[in-house]
C-alpha cells in the first residue's frame, strides 16, 4: 500500500550553536535515513523549496510499518505529520467500472 507523507513544522533556531546541534543530531541523520529508504526503493520523495517540511510516498505492508519507519526517524517528534493512504489507480478504476455498469442498469 502507498502512502502520502508530509512532515511540517520542521525545527526552528533561535542560535548558530542550537543550529548546529539540530542539524548534527536531527536533520542530517534524518536525512540520510530517508536517501537510505529512497535507494531502497521503499520511498520516494523531497523537500519543498526553501520550506521546513518534507513530503513523500512510501510503500508498506500496513499502518503500523509507516508508523514504525516515521518513529525511527530522528526528527519524528520535531516535525507534525499527515499520513494519507492512497487507493492505486487500479482498485479505484475497476471500482468506477462498477459504478458506471450500475449506473448504466439504471437507465
Amino acid at each position: 500500500m502507498k502512502y502520502l507523507v508530509t512532515g511540517t513544522e520542521g525545527p526552528g533556531f533561535f542560535s548558530a550553536e542550537e543550529a548546529a546541534e539540530i542539524l548534527e543530531n536531527v536533520v542530517l541523520p534524518a536525512f540520510d535515513e530517508l536517501e537510505e529508504l529512497e535507494s531502497d526503493g521503499a520511498l520516494v520523495g523531497g523537500v519543498p523549496v526553501g520550506e521546513r517540511s518534507l513530503v513523500f510516498i512510501i510503500e508498506a505492508d500496513s499502518h503500523d510499518d509507516v508508523d514504525r519507519t516515521l518513529r525511527s526517524l530522528p526528527m519524528w517528534g520535531a516535525m507534525e505529520w499527515e499520513v494519507t493512504p492512497l487507493q492505486d489507480f487500479e482498485a479505484r478504476s475497476a471500482q468506477e467500472r462498477e459504478i458506471l455498469t450500475d449506473l448504466k442498469k439504471k437507465n
